[in-house]
């Protein structure tokens, strides 16, 4: 706790100041490490932001990355998403993010995923993992805060995918309670919140193909002083919704009983401070390595509509490095 109470008074500290950060928020929130943006070359930490980088740009590599998962059983996965539609009957959840670790054979190091990967956002950590996300968590500029709640994926290569994904009343019913639980989030912190698009079109080139993907844009309005209280705004949100559920608190527990593992930082949150604005990303697209070589942690959104072997085939089918 008291390191967690001396990253909270910093990150206000640094806000006041106008003094660029990084600050990674596991999805416990149990961890949360700051670091200027002066020192993350010296700490082996590398990103790559719309709007900054501290490392040299590659041009997009054309060697594919050799990503080879060595599927969890259906049997295995079965049994936490029977844990997770149990719970969706009882009404203790309406949505749940269930996610599962998948080991690796990988062909590269951590390095050469995070130069090949093509993503929006893209993180190495003193070569312990690498994150490669599409999912904006929050923006802020100036006084205005976004977020993109991202829930609904099929393949492109599909006859009609995108019509498809759109007609699909599970992934209808999993997007509207997300952007329904996000508008809530962003209501506790700010005014004037709105919808300003909603199940908007995302594509993703990966080594296997398309992935079609979709999203929405909720919007609201901060108080001109947010910067003094910038970690009460950003811990109030966490953890994402899109990779918790709702209602959030009871989602996470259900989370923690069905999986047999420790998210650690994936499913966590990225925020960038530039000294006057925020942009952020949810760990999602994650490899990370461990004693005997690599896991990739993957997962998807359960409702009561959920068929455990589409859910489990969706989940397989994240298991990609994004290529240009």
């Amino acid at each position: 706790m008291h390191q967690f109470q001396t990253i909270f008074n910093q990150v206000n500290s640094y806000a006041a100041k106008h003094e660029p950060f990084l600050l990674l928020v596991d999805f416990d929130i149990n961890k949360p490490i700051l670091f200027t943006l002066s020192d993350l070359a010296d700490e082996n930490i590398f990103i790559e932001f719309p709007t900054y980088s501290n490392c040299k740009k590659n041009k997009p590599s054309n060697e594919a990355i050799d990503l080879q998962a060595q599927a969890v059983s259906k049997e295995i996965y079965a049994k936490q998403f029977d844990i997770v539609q149990q719970n969706l009957q009882y009404g203790n959840s309406f949505l749940t993010n269930l996610t599962l670790q998948t080991p690796v054979q990988l062909d590269a190091s951590l390095q050469k995923v995070f130069e090949t990967a093509q993503a929006k956002y893209k993180i190495l950590f003193k070569n312990e993992w690498v994150c490669f996300s599409p999912e904006t968590f929050i923006q802020i500029v100036q006084n205005e805060i976004y977020t993109f709640p991202m829930k609904g994926t099929i393949d492109a290569n599909l006859p009609n995918a995108i019509e498809r994904l759109l007609a699909d009343e599970k992934e209808k019913a999993e997007h509207y309670t997300i952007v329904d639980l996000l508008r809530n989030d962003i209501s506790s912190v700010a005014s004037q919140v709105k919808v300003e698009k909603f199940r908007y079109i995302d594509t993703i080139k990966t080594v296997h193909g398309e992935l079609v993907q979709t999203s929405s844009k909720i919007s609201g309005k901060l108080p001109n002083n947010f910067r003094e209280n910038l970690a009460e705004t950003i811990f109030k949100l966490l953890p994402a919704g899109s990779i918790s559920g709702a209602p959030k608190k009871k989602t996470v527990s259900i989370i923690h009983e069905a999986e047999d593992y420790e998210r650690g930082y994936y499913t966590g949150v990225a925020f960038l401070f530039d000294g006057h604005n925020i942009d952020s990303c949810v760990l999602i697209r994650f490899i990370e390595k461990v004693n005997d070589g690599f896991v990739y942690k993957s997962g998807g959104g359960i409702t009561i509509n959920s068929q455990c072997e589409d859910e489990y085939n969706e989940l397989i089918q994240k298991i990609y490095v994004p290529v240009a």
